[in-house]
């Protein structure tokens, strides 16, 4: 089975504040940006006979109700307010990727110094309260911007001999890691990361 990691530079505050804001402006701009690719989420992941991702959407901005059973959807639905929120950045080396390459790329990152972001830190998490948890997907993190200067420094003091001896997929994937903290930087804003 494949995973996809999408990413988004964003202001973490904002995105968060959506959360219940009861912003009615907020949720019809998401739903005319949107119209299209939101018609076919539904087509691709409704049928369960959970709430389309509108009514989703609508639910994550109120602050409820929320149906039991569908915290999925309420995940996606988080989602596409990031994305209305954020810049999508390029996730070429993170999707599709196997189960455990979160992780391997972590061991890359950690053997080059750099602790201060993980690419697992958006395996397990999930959208703020009152957001219900997904069962299972999608898995949602966060960079502070903090959280990514940290990681820069970290990066530009690795030696150049400790680089060459990571294995090259890694590495490609560790600096695509690199340029979403450069980017995150530039923007004074954190980096909102979603695992599906």
């Amino acid at each position: 089975m494949s995973y996809s990691l999408t990413t988004y530079v964003v202001d973490l505050d904002v995105l968060r504040a959506s959360v219940g804001s009861r912003d009615d402006k907020l949720r019809r701009m998401i739903g005319g940006r949107f119209k299209r690719r939101l018609e076919d989420f539904d087509d691709q992941v409704g049928g369960d006979g959970g709430p389309s991702v509108r009514d989703a959407i609508r639910a994550v901005v109120e602050g409820g109700p929320f149906e039991a059973g569908h915290g999925a959807v309420y995940g996606y639905a988080y989602k596409w307010i990031c994305e209305f929120h954020g810049r999508y950045l390029n996730n070429n080396e993170f999707s599709p990727m196997r189960s455990g390459w979160p992780e391997t790329v972590d061991e890359g990152l950690r053997a080059l110094g750099v602790t201060a972001v993980g690419v697992a830190d958006f395996q397990f998490g999930r959208a703020p309260d009152p957001v219900p948890a997904p069962d299972l997907l999608p898995g949602y993190g966060e960079w502070s911007t903090a959280q990514c200067r940290a990681a820069l420094e970290q990066w530009a003091a690795a030696p150049d001999a400790d680089r060459a001896g990571i294995d090259p997929r890694v590495l490609r994937a560790a600096e695509s890691c690199m340029d979403w903290c450069r980017a995150a930087d530039a923007a004074g804003r954190g980096v909102a990361g979603f695992f599906s």
